[in-house]
């Protein structure tokens, strides 16, 4: 089994740039790495500069992909749910407010 590389954040760096100057294709086949990670390392580097190539790629087990999966849909029950509660408040409020006024 082939060992992952770890890249550090000044070599994703020093790949990024020699990317930009001599095209990604050349890139990757010299550092023999996927055309995706380039395009991830550019992200991360947009959006969180020098620090986001520090952060190492950690892969989600299956299990926990799962439980979280799990844990959106619960969420979003909880969240009609709580909706449909506030509906029913408001229709009765709006139901003994209307009997309120017709006592009078």
């Amino acid at each position: 089994m082939k060992k992952k590389r770890i890249w550090t954040a000044e070599q994703k760096l020093a790949i990024l740039k020699e990317a930009e100057e001599h095209g990604i294709t050349a890139t990757i086949r010299k550092h023999q790495i996927y055309g995706n990670t380039i395009y991830e390392w550019r992200q991360k580097y947009s959006t969180s500069g020098r620090e986001g190539l520090k952060t190492p790629y950690v892969r989600t087990s299956p299990d926990v992909k799962k439980l979280e999966a799990e844990i959106r849909m619960l969420k979003e029950i909880v969240a009609e749910k709580e909706l449909a509660i506030r509906i029913k408040d408001e229709l009765l409020k709006k139901t003994q407010a209307r009997y309120k006024s017709d006592e009078k």
